[in-house]
């Protein structure tokens, strides 16, 4: 049996991207091949997409959850890893996305076919080794590790996308009005709560084509989540017609036609701030129903002037006899018709573009001022900022040499100057993401800024490179002065200067010899 459901709580996790690869070509006759590995491809999207096929979140009730793929990690020969496939959900027209938490925020709004919100996105890849190489950096020993994708859990709501939405008490006869006037067929009876979900049926009056709704009955109460009606309410906020459809024959004494419409329109008031939109501005229309009883056309004639006081269209019908539905058709696709040239009139929403202004630094320092530090530990700063917190996460830790180069980002970002400007001191506790270190200033910028001199050592420590030789390696300028006096030594080998030349005077007057 099928079941309509207007109301689920969706987990979605995106794809973490693939790893870089730390790759040195070896092949044999050449020599310093280099780094050639490749980099990790992104991990794959979850998007839900508007489906005009689709009427209902059943799918997402029976399973709640959804995983994209990871990205394919990179390779040597520079092979770069496969990007992962997006996985798309299709949802129905009028679904609204909104964030799951105790203040529920409006995340998108799928109001027509085609429309797409993404949900979370795939981590990015990390960078080869190959990727990373630079004139200073010719043969980086490391690679980036590939982001995480996002998780998080959204609430999809179902609001019906139709024209018209028939409002009125249980067993009014909505479910028989949509009966009579489309090909729909919902379950009618004669107690109350019939409708358990909303019908929606196809209309044609003249040229005009337009859907109805119907909303399962309300009662007082219904908008503080009595009845069924909280439920449901959501439903006609997309109705651009509203239709009373009055019980006439009703057997409560203490049920009238004008209270009936006074209670449904307070509990629409109630509801209107949950909407966010005005109810009030909507047209309306009043159809006293059952008139094919003897006293409720008594009752329909009698209480039809006080009912036009409200300044709507009334109309009397019966969906027995079928008597005024046509009338009751048309004047819903007049006021349809109105409502559609209305919106047609409204300009499109303007695209907003907010450029990052050229002060912005792309990060920000504070105090953290967290309940879980200890406060003997000394002070605690947390730095905020996506390039920060994506570059903590996309190294690897494990290697020195990865260290280092997440050093030389950061304080090319200008994060340690930010720091030692906000107060902190060597050894204070700094937090990135969701890493934790102790900071020492290990660049000039760092240590100018809290009044020292240059550092005494590097920052990372690449264990290829520590060994004698390259302890004793000389300077640039030493290096330069050694080429300058081979050079020399080759062009008077050439001329056949002998070499003694350089040596000075070759008659040594201690010793008073002849060199020859």
């Amino acid at each position: 049996m099928a079941r309509f459901v207007d109301r689920v709580t969706l987990h979605v996790t995106a794809g973490a991207g693939g790893h870089g690869c730390a790759s040195v070509r070896r092949e044999k006759f050449v020599p310093l091949g280099g780094p050639d590995g490749g980099n990790g491809g992104r991990g794959g999207d979850v998007v839900l997409v508007a489906d005009p096929g689709v009427h209902t979140l059943l799918d997402f009730h029976h399973r709640p959850h959804a995983v994209a793929g990871n990205g394919r990690p990179g390779q040597g020969s520079f092979r770069n890893g496969a990007n992962a496939d997006d996985v798309e959900l299709a949802v129905p027209e009028g679904t609204v996305v909104m964030s799951d938490d105790e203040t529920p925020e409006v995340l998108g709004d799928l109001a027509g076919p085609g429309a797409r919100f993404v949900a979370v996105r795939g981590g990015r890849g990390g960078l080869g080794n190959a990727a990373l190489a630079s004139p200073a950096r010719k043969a980086p020993g490391f690679a980036l590790l590939g982001e995480p994708g996002d998780t998080r859990d959204l609430v999809l709501e179902l609001r019906s996308m139709a024209d018209v939405g028939l409002l009125g008490f249980p067993s009014a006869g909505k479910s028989s009005l949509v009966s009579a006037l489309s090909a729909a067929k919902p379950k009618i009876a004669d107690y109350p709560f019939t409708t358990l979900t909303p019908h929606l049926g196809v209309v044609s009056a003249g040229d005009s084509t337009f859907t109805v709704a119907d909303v399962p009955g309300l009662i007082p109460g219904a908008s503080g989540g009595k009845g069924l009606g909280l439920d449901f309410l959501r439903h006609i906020e997309r109705c651009s017609v509203l239709v009373h459809v009055v019980d006439c024959a009703t057997f409560e004494t203490d049920r009238d036609p004008v209270s009936d419409i006074r209670a449904l329109e307070h509990e629409l008031a109630a509801y209107t701030p949950a909407l966010g939109t005005d109810m009030s501005e909507r047209p309306r229309i009043v159809a006293l129903n059952k008139i094919d009883v003897p006293d409720a056309a008594d009752l329909a004639e009698l209480v039809r002037d006080e009912v036009a006081e409200f300044g709507w269209p009334v109309v009397e019908i019966s969906t027995a006899a079928h008597n005024g539905l046509r009338e009751l058709s048309f004047l819903m696709a007049g006021a349809v018709e109105e409502a559609r040239a209305s919106r047609a009139d409204t300009p499109p929403p303007r695209v907003v573009l907010r450029p990052t202004a050229v002060d912005d630094s792309g990060f920000t320092v504070e105090a953290d001022t967290g309940d879980d530090l200890d406060p003997s530990a000394g002070p605690a700063w947390r730095v905020r900022g996506d390039k920060p917190e994506r570059w903590v996460r996309q190294t690897d830790f494990v290697n020195d040499e990865a260290v280092g180069y997440l050093a030389d980002r950061l304080a090319r970002l200008g994060v340690e100057e930010a720091l030692a400007e906000a107060g902190a001191r060597p050894g204070d506790m700094v937090t990135i993401g969701v890493h934790t270190f102790d900071w020492e200033p290990s660049t000039p910028a760092g240590v100018a800024a809290l009044g020292g001199g240059p550092p005494a050592s590097g920052r990372g420590t690449d264990p290829r490179i520590e060994n004698a030789a390259y302890a004793e390696r000389l300077s640039a300028s030493e290096r330069k002065a050694n080429r300058s006096e081979r050079r020399r030594h080759r062009d008077d080998a050439e001329l056949g200067v002998p070499s003694w030349v350089d040596g000075g005077d070759p008659y040594d007057d201690e010793v008073g010899e002849d060199p020859e």
